[in-house]
Protein backbone atom coordinates (compact mmCIF):
# COMPACT_ATOMS: atom_id res chain seq x y z
CA UNK A 1 0.00 0.00 0.00
CA UNK A 2 1.46 3.68 -0.78
CA UNK A 3 1.91 5.95 2.06
CA UNK A 4 0.34 9.15 0.26
CA UNK A 5 -3.51 9.31 1.56
CA UNK A 6 -6.40 9.09 -0.27
CA UNK A 7 -7.72 12.10 1.65
CA UNK A 8 -11.25 12.68 1.90
CA UNK A 9 -12.66 15.58 0.45
CA UNK A 10 -14.24 17.18 4.11
CA UNK A 11 -10.35 16.87 5.07
CA UNK A 12 -8.88 19.55 3.03
CA UNK A 13 -4.95 20.54 3.56
CA UNK A 14 -5.16 23.84 5.69
CA UNK A 15 -4.61 26.75 3.46
CA UNK A 16 -2.21 29.99 4.10
CA UNK A 17 -5.29 32.22 3.96
CA UNK A 18 -7.33 30.28 6.70
CA UNK A 19 -4.56 30.36 9.16
CA UNK A 20 -3.65 34.27 8.09
CA UNK A 21 -5.50 36.09 11.53
CA UNK A 22 -3.90 33.38 13.42
CA UNK A 23 -0.46 34.03 12.07
CA UNK A 24 -0.97 37.56 12.18
CA UNK A 25 -2.28 37.98 15.52
CA UNK A 26 0.83 35.97 16.74
CA UNK A 27 3.31 37.78 14.73
CA UNK A 28 1.97 40.81 16.31
CA UNK A 29 2.03 39.46 19.85
CA UNK A 30 6.01 38.67 18.86
CA UNK A 31 6.79 42.28 17.79
CA UNK A 32 5.25 43.85 20.88
CA UNK A 33 7.70 45.12 23.83
CA UNK A 34 7.69 42.04 26.36
CA UNK A 35 5.83 42.99 29.84
CA UNK A 36 7.07 44.51 32.04
CA UNK A 37 9.45 43.05 34.61
CA UNK A 38 10.48 40.43 32.13
CA UNK A 39 12.06 43.00 29.46
CA UNK A 40 15.26 41.22 27.86
CA UNK A 41 17.53 43.22 25.42
CA UNK A 42 21.42 44.16 25.65
CA UNK A 43 23.02 46.48 27.53
CA UNK A 44 24.54 49.19 26.18
CA UNK A 45 28.21 48.50 25.16
CA UNK A 46 27.31 44.94 25.75
CA UNK A 47 29.16 42.60 23.00
CA UNK A 48 27.22 40.68 20.22
CA UNK A 49 26.81 36.85 20.75
CA UNK A 50 24.61 34.01 19.46
CA UNK A 51 21.68 33.95 21.07
CA UNK A 52 20.90 30.81 23.18
CA UNK A 53 17.90 28.73 22.33
CA UNK A 54 14.31 29.80 23.10
CA UNK A 55 12.57 27.69 25.41
CA UNK A 56 9.45 26.36 23.25
CA UNK A 57 5.29 26.12 24.07
CA UNK A 58 6.34 22.50 23.85
CA UNK A 59 9.46 22.47 26.42
CA UNK A 60 6.94 24.24 28.80
CA UNK A 61 4.10 21.80 28.36
CA UNK A 62 5.61 18.57 29.80
CA UNK A 63 6.43 20.98 33.16
CA UNK A 64 3.11 22.04 32.91
CA UNK A 65 0.95 19.22 32.48
CA UNK A 66 2.92 16.81 35.51
CA UNK A 67 2.16 19.82 37.61
CA UNK A 68 -1.54 19.62 36.90
CA UNK A 69 -1.62 16.25 36.79
CA UNK A 70 -1.06 15.54 40.20
CA UNK A 71 -5.22 16.20 40.33
CA UNK A 72 -5.60 13.08 38.84
CA UNK A 73 -2.71 10.97 40.14
CA UNK A 74 -1.84 12.40 43.26
CA UNK A 75 -3.41 10.45 45.94
CA UNK A 76 -4.86 13.86 48.41
CA UNK A 77 -6.68 15.14 45.35
CA UNK A 78 -8.58 11.80 44.49
CA UNK A 79 -9.65 11.44 48.21
CA UNK A 80 -11.06 15.37 48.20
CA UNK A 81 -13.17 14.21 45.63
CA UNK A 82 -14.20 11.06 47.23
CA UNK A 83 -15.05 12.91 50.20
CA UNK A 84 -16.99 15.29 47.82
CA UNK A 85 -19.26 12.88 47.09
CA UNK A 86 -17.44 11.71 43.53
CA UNK A 87 -17.44 7.73 43.43
CA UNK A 88 -15.16 6.40 41.53
CA UNK A 89 -12.11 7.85 39.24
CA UNK A 90 -13.66 9.09 35.91
CA UNK A 91 -16.77 10.78 38.04
CA UNK A 92 -14.21 12.81 39.61
CA UNK A 93 -11.95 13.42 36.56
CA UNK A 94 -15.16 14.61 34.60
CA UNK A 95 -16.98 16.66 37.73
CA UNK A 96 -13.50 18.42 38.12
CA UNK A 97 -11.97 18.94 34.93
CA UNK A 98 -15.32 20.62 33.64
CA UNK A 99 -16.46 22.41 37.15
CA UNK A 100 -14.66 25.55 35.48
CA UNK A 101 -17.48 25.92 32.70
CA UNK A 102 -20.60 25.38 35.42
CA UNK A 103 -23.23 23.30 35.40
CA UNK A 104 -22.99 21.34 32.23
CA UNK A 105 -24.59 18.67 30.48
CA UNK A 106 -22.63 15.97 28.82
CA UNK A 107 -22.68 17.51 25.29
CA UNK A 108 -20.55 20.77 26.00
CA UNK A 109 -17.99 18.60 27.99
CA UNK A 110 -17.49 15.73 25.00
CA UNK A 111 -17.03 18.97 22.68
CA UNK A 112 -14.37 20.68 25.10
CA UNK A 113 -12.53 17.40 25.87
CA UNK A 114 -12.74 16.12 21.98
CA UNK A 115 -11.27 12.81 22.92
CA UNK A 116 -13.83 10.97 24.91
CA UNK A 117 -16.46 8.39 23.84
CA UNK A 118 -19.23 9.91 24.43
CA UNK A 119 -21.07 7.29 26.69
CA UNK A 120 -18.44 7.19 28.75
CA UNK A 121 -18.73 11.21 29.65
CA UNK A 122 -22.75 10.57 30.18
CA UNK A 123 -21.84 7.91 32.58
CA UNK A 124 -20.83 10.94 35.05
CA UNK A 125 -22.49 14.39 33.87
CA UNK A 126 -24.28 16.11 34.37
CA UNK A 127 -25.23 13.50 37.43
CA UNK A 128 -22.31 14.69 39.12
CA UNK A 129 -23.81 18.01 39.82
CA UNK A 130 -26.11 16.68 41.77
CA UNK A 131 -23.59 15.26 44.04
CA UNK A 132 -21.11 18.51 44.18
CA UNK A 133 -21.82 22.14 42.79
CA UNK A 134 -19.16 22.61 40.35
CA UNK A 135 -18.03 26.21 42.15
CA UNK A 136 -17.50 24.34 45.30
CA UNK A 137 -15.58 21.70 43.03
CA UNK A 138 -13.35 24.19 41.69
CA UNK A 139 -11.89 25.20 45.06
CA UNK A 140 -11.63 21.33 46.71
CA UNK A 141 -9.72 20.23 43.67
CA UNK A 142 -7.28 23.71 43.67
CA UNK A 143 -6.44 23.31 47.20
CA UNK A 144 -6.32 19.54 47.20
CA UNK A 145 -3.72 20.05 43.91
CA UNK A 146 -1.86 23.02 46.41
CA UNK A 147 -1.39 20.37 49.21
CA UNK A 148 -0.10 17.57 46.53
CA UNK A 149 2.54 19.79 45.38
CA UNK A 150 3.41 20.97 48.92
CA UNK A 151 4.23 17.25 49.50
CA UNK A 152 5.98 15.88 46.53
CA UNK A 153 7.98 18.95 45.90
CA UNK A 154 10.87 19.59 47.69
CA UNK A 155 11.19 22.72 49.48
CA UNK A 156 13.50 24.27 47.05
CA UNK A 157 10.98 23.51 43.75
CA UNK A 158 8.68 25.17 46.04
CA UNK A 159 10.48 28.27 46.61
CA UNK A 160 11.53 28.44 42.85
CA UNK A 161 7.55 28.01 41.93
CA UNK A 162 6.72 30.87 44.06
CA UNK A 163 9.13 32.89 42.77
CA UNK A 164 8.16 32.70 38.93
CA UNK A 165 4.55 33.11 40.07
CA UNK A 166 4.95 36.84 38.19
CA UNK A 167 5.65 34.89 35.18
CA UNK A 168 2.98 32.51 35.10
CA UNK A 169 0.38 35.16 35.54
CA UNK A 170 1.92 37.36 32.50
CA UNK A 171 1.28 33.90 31.01
CA UNK A 172 -1.70 33.04 31.88
CA UNK A 173 -2.90 36.77 30.85
CA UNK A 174 -1.71 35.96 27.74
CA UNK A 175 -3.28 33.31 26.21
CA UNK A 176 -5.60 34.30 23.78
CA UNK A 177 -9.15 33.10 25.00
CA UNK A 178 -11.06 33.31 21.72
CA UNK A 179 -12.56 30.02 20.66
CA UNK A 180 -10.47 27.90 23.60
CA UNK A 181 -12.87 27.38 25.94
CA UNK A 182 -11.35 25.34 28.54
CA UNK A 183 -8.83 27.81 28.69
CA UNK A 184 -11.43 31.13 29.30
CA UNK A 185 -13.13 28.94 32.12
CA UNK A 186 -9.73 28.36 34.17
CA UNK A 187 -8.87 32.24 33.14
CA UNK A 188 -11.78 33.44 34.44
CA UNK A 189 -11.28 30.88 37.28
CA UNK A 190 -9.26 32.66 39.66
CA UNK A 191 -10.19 34.99 40.70
CA UNK A 192 -13.79 33.66 41.88
CA UNK A 193 -11.61 30.83 44.14
CA UNK A 194 -8.30 33.01 45.05
CA UNK A 195 -9.82 34.06 48.58
CA UNK A 196 -10.05 30.62 50.19
CA UNK A 197 -6.95 29.53 49.03
CA UNK A 198 -4.04 29.24 50.96
CA UNK A 199 -1.43 32.44 50.94
CA UNK A 200 1.43 30.44 49.88
CA UNK A 201 1.05 30.75 45.96
CA UNK A 202 0.69 26.53 45.32
CA UNK A 203 -2.88 26.83 44.60
CA UNK A 204 -2.15 30.08 42.45
CA UNK A 205 0.57 28.25 40.59
CA UNK A 206 -1.29 25.28 40.10
CA UNK A 207 -4.23 27.13 38.61
CA UNK A 208 -1.81 28.52 36.37
CA UNK A 209 -0.60 25.91 35.01
CA UNK A 210 -4.02 24.18 34.11
CA UNK A 211 -4.88 27.19 32.24
CA UNK A 212 -2.14 26.96 30.22
CA UNK A 213 -2.38 23.28 29.70
CA UNK A 214 -6.19 23.79 28.55
CA UNK A 215 -5.26 26.29 26.49
CA UNK A 216 -2.45 24.34 24.70
CA UNK A 217 -5.35 21.51 24.81
CA UNK A 218 -8.11 24.16 22.93
CA UNK A 219 -5.28 24.28 20.33
CA UNK A 220 -5.17 21.05 19.89
CA UNK A 221 -8.11 20.21 19.43
CA UNK A 222 -8.56 22.93 16.58
CA UNK A 223 -5.28 21.73 14.76
CA UNK A 224 -6.96 18.18 14.84
CA UNK A 225 -10.17 19.56 13.40
CA UNK A 226 -8.40 21.11 11.19
CA UNK A 227 -6.97 17.80 9.98
CA UNK A 228 -10.49 16.24 9.81
CA UNK A 229 -9.55 14.02 12.65
CA UNK A 230 -12.09 12.74 15.04
CA UNK A 231 -11.09 12.07 18.95
CA UNK A 232 -11.00 8.44 18.34
CA UNK A 233 -8.76 8.84 15.01
CA UNK A 234 -6.89 11.00 17.12
CA UNK A 235 -6.11 8.48 19.46
CA UNK A 236 -5.23 6.44 16.87
CA UNK A 237 -2.97 8.20 15.16
CA UNK A 238 -1.19 8.84 18.36
CA UNK A 239 -0.99 5.39 19.53
CA UNK A 240 0.58 4.47 15.59
CA UNK A 241 3.01 6.95 15.89
CA UNK A 242 4.74 7.16 19.50
CA UNK A 243 3.91 3.29 19.88
CA UNK A 244 1.62 3.78 22.79
CA UNK A 245 0.01 0.30 23.55
CA UNK A 246 -3.97 0.78 22.37
CA UNK A 247 -5.31 0.09 25.18
CA UNK A 248 -3.90 2.52 27.08
CA UNK A 249 -6.06 4.87 24.68
CA UNK A 250 -8.79 2.93 24.02
CA UNK A 251 -9.89 2.00 27.84
CA UNK A 252 -9.04 5.35 29.54
CA UNK A 253 -10.81 7.03 26.89
CA UNK A 254 -13.87 4.65 26.91
CA UNK A 255 -13.98 3.74 23.19
CA UNK A 256 -15.17 -0.33 22.69
CA UNK A 257 -13.05 -2.58 20.55
CA UNK A 258 -15.71 -2.46 17.93
CA UNK A 259 -15.27 1.81 17.52
CA UNK A 260 -11.59 0.96 17.86
CA UNK A 261 -10.99 -1.51 14.85
CA UNK A 262 -13.80 0.66 12.87
CA UNK A 263 -11.35 3.81 13.06
CA UNK A 264 -8.44 1.32 12.61
CA UNK A 265 -9.97 0.17 9.38
CA UNK A 266 -10.68 4.15 8.29
CA UNK A 267 -7.64 5.75 8.50
CA UNK A 268 -5.69 2.23 6.88
CA UNK A 269 -8.47 3.40 3.98
CA UNK A 270 -6.73 6.69 4.16
CA UNK A 271 -3.14 5.76 3.97
CA UNK A 272 -2.64 7.04 7.66
CA UNK A 273 -1.85 3.77 9.24
CA UNK A 274 -1.15 -0.16 8.35
CA UNK A 275 -3.41 -2.55 8.95
CA UNK A 276 -1.21 -3.42 12.31
CA UNK A 277 -2.19 -0.86 13.54
CA UNK A 278 1.37 1.39 12.55
CA UNK A 279 1.24 4.83 10.98
CA UNK A 280 2.28 4.87 7.60
CA UNK A 281 4.92 7.80 6.26
CA UNK A 282 2.27 9.89 5.66
CA UNK A 283 0.69 9.07 9.01
CA UNK A 284 3.78 10.54 10.72
CA UNK A 285 3.40 13.87 8.49
CA UNK A 286 0.01 14.21 9.57
CA UNK A 287 0.53 14.04 13.25
CA UNK A 288 3.70 15.88 13.34
CA UNK A 289 1.86 18.79 11.30
CA UNK A 290 -1.04 18.10 13.85
CA UNK A 291 1.97 18.44 16.73
CA UNK A 292 3.71 21.56 14.70
CA UNK A 293 0.53 23.64 14.63
CA UNK A 294 -0.57 22.87 18.43
CA UNK A 295 2.74 24.05 18.85
CA UNK A 296 2.84 27.23 17.38
CA UNK A 297 -0.93 28.23 18.63
CA UNK A 298 0.09 27.61 22.47
CA UNK A 299 3.11 30.02 21.91
CA UNK A 300 0.96 33.25 22.10
CA UNK A 301 0.88 32.28 26.33
CA UNK A 302 4.73 33.03 26.23
CA UNK A 303 5.53 35.73 23.64
CA UNK A 304 5.76 38.36 25.66
CA UNK A 305 8.35 37.01 28.01
CA UNK A 306 11.65 37.85 27.17
CA UNK A 307 14.27 34.38 27.02
CA UNK A 308 15.61 34.82 29.76
CA UNK A 309 12.50 35.09 31.68
CA UNK A 310 11.42 32.12 30.15
CA UNK A 311 14.03 30.38 31.25
CA UNK A 312 13.71 31.05 34.67
CA UNK A 313 10.29 29.67 34.36
CA UNK A 314 11.00 26.43 32.39
CA UNK A 315 13.60 25.95 35.12
CA UNK A 316 11.20 26.63 38.11
CA UNK A 317 8.43 24.32 36.69
CA UNK A 318 10.86 21.68 35.44
CA UNK A 319 11.85 21.19 39.17
CA UNK A 320 8.61 20.91 40.46
CA UNK A 321 7.54 18.36 37.56
CA UNK A 322 11.12 16.56 38.06
CA UNK A 323 10.20 16.40 41.63
CA UNK A 324 6.45 14.72 40.98
CA UNK A 325 7.98 12.28 38.57
CA UNK A 326 10.99 10.82 41.28
CA UNK A 327 8.10 10.69 43.70
CA UNK A 328 6.55 7.64 41.33
CA UNK A 329 2.80 9.20 41.10
CA UNK A 330 2.63 9.37 37.33
CA UNK A 331 2.28 6.40 35.24
CA UNK A 332 4.71 5.99 31.91
CA UNK A 333 3.53 5.63 29.19
CA UNK A 334 -0.03 7.36 30.14
CA UNK A 335 -3.19 8.43 28.00
CA UNK A 336 -1.72 11.62 28.18
CA UNK A 337 1.01 11.31 25.79
CA UNK A 338 3.44 13.11 28.72
CA UNK A 339 6.93 12.05 28.24
CA UNK A 340 8.94 12.55 31.84
CA UNK A 341 10.79 15.91 32.03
Amino acid sequence: MRDEPLVRRARKEPTKSHLTCRSTSAARQRRQRPAGGVAHGRAPGHPLRRAPRRATARDLWVAVETIHAVTYFAPGPRDALKEAGLRGFWAGYFASRAAPLGRVGAGPVCAAFFNFAPGMVARAVPSCWEVVAPEALCTVRARAAASALGELCRVEARTGLAAVLPLLRHAVTGCDAPGRVMAAANQDLWPVVAADLGPDGLAEAWQACTTLREHRGDGHVAALVTRGLSGLEAHLLAAGTKGIPSEILRDNRGWSAAEWDAGTAALVALGLLHADGRATDAGRTWHGEVEALTDELAEPAYAALADGALEDLLGALRACARDIVAAGVLPFPNPMGLPRP
